[in-house]
């Protein structure tokens, strides 16, 4: 996956690398959430048969060939013209599951145009203040067969500071990423700014458990997967909503909201250790950092059901257009059957707590209460 970075810096605009690169403040934790895998050791198994090994997954009830999932992430036609439609045709090739960003730089409909009959795609929603837009972009999702949920993002009721990305405000924008911002919902603002700044502009920092989910259930049918769960706290509560909500995400951005939040890693652990009944109840999946098979095999162990990657398809679609996503997602692939098979698995589902060891990452973890004996009652919303 490094590799596939340092072919896209070279590639890509400097106010798009800023754009996909950047993190917020000092970067710790887009740092932490790769670093943070190092510390979890794998337990391989001998004198087991792994002449077949299957990535063969389910996420939604949906089947599908891997658990990698292509993260939603904004403007890919910064990266290639080929954009969001792009990785959607690299992951029909392997059978991935594809959420589409709120920002995107084409239409929903141009980017499951041509898509086999069994490809599955989510959409994310940035809730907007301007609800009626919301409104509006729900009545047209919910007409695209195609998309099989709605991904409500929570990470970032704010943007970060994400100062390499606003240093480039003063760097003219040509008019072809000037009309890719506009296109993915940006809007310009007074004074210059970066452009997580412009997409995030007109997003409503409001939302509630008791308020939000009501009002986007009046407007959806689909399954509702929350994005951006940071403590095991809000997993639980999320729990509490099915059947509703039928998974969320563990997710800090990418290290692009808040500075020093914890590793997706650490929400997972944090889950097993104060609320393992989470697992039983929703789909846990998991994005940020991931960049080796063993990284996606170590969280399926802990109990993820999917992985999502987010960088790694916009840094492989600039190196390579679609052809570098499918070399991507070809690479994490056999990276991680490798890792399986080594592991003496040949099944997802088959991958536990007794396959790696995590103490040292166990230390690092929250140590204060489990807090969940007043959450439902004082936060749970009426549905």
């Amino acid at each position: 996956m490094d590799d596939f970075e340092a072919a896209a810096s070279k590639q890509l605009t400097h106010k798009a690398w800023a754009y996909y690169f950047s993190g917020a403040d000092d970067l710790i934790s887009k740092s932490l959430n790769n670093s943070i895998y190092r510390s979890i050791l794998l337990r391989p198994r001998v004198f087991v048969d792994c002449k077949n090994c299957s990535l063969a997954t389910s996420m939604l009830g949906y089947k599908l060939n891997t658990p990698i999932i292509a993260s939603p992430t904004a403007m890919a036609r910064l990266a290639h013209p080929s954009g969001e439609a792009g990785i959607a045709a690299a992951c029909a090739k392997f059978g991935a599951m594809q959420i589409i960003s709120n920002n995107a730089s084409m239409t929903p409909e141009e980017i499951v145009k041509g898509a086999p009959p069994d490809q599955v795609f989510g959409w994310q929603l940035y809730v907007q203040i301007e609800r009626k837009k919301s409104e509006a972009m729900l009545a047209r999702i919910n007409k695209i067969k195609a998309i099989k949920f709605i991904c409500l993002t929570l990470d970032a009721p704010v943007p970060g500071k994400r100062e390499l990305d606003e240093r480039t405000k003063t760097i003219a924008a040509t008019p072809a990423v000037a009309d890719i911002v506009k296109s993915s919902g940006g809007h310009e603002i007074a004074g210059g700014s970066g452009l997580g700044q412009q997409l995030f502009a007109g997003t409503d920092p409001s939302l509630t458990w008791k308020d939000t989910l009501p009002w986007l259930l009046k407007h959806t049918d689909l399954p509702i997967v929350l994005k951006g769960i940071q403590t095991h706290e809000d997993a639980y509560l999320a729990s509490l909503h099915t059947p509703q909500i039928k998974a969320i995400i563990l997710s800090n951005h990418g290290g692009r909201a808040m500075d020093t939040a914890p590793p997706s890693i650490h929400t997972l652990m944090e889950i097993r250790k104060y609320c393992p009944e989470v697992f039983n109840r929703i789909e846990v999946w998991i994005d940020g950092g991931v960049k080796r098979g063993t990284d996606v095999v170590k969280a399926l162990c802990l109990g993820a059901k999917g992985v999502g990657v987010g960088r790694n398809a916009l840094f492989s679609l600039a190196a390579g257009g679609p052809e570098g996503v499918e070399r991507m997602l070809e690479i994490l692939c056999a990276e991680t059957m490798t890792a399986m098979r080594l592991l003496g698995v040949d099944k997802v589902e088959d991958l536990g707590m007794q396959h790696i060891n995590a103490r040292a990452v166990e230390q690092q973890l929250y140590d204060g209460g489990a807090g969940l004996d007043i959450l439902g009652s004082h936060i749970k919303a009426k549905i």
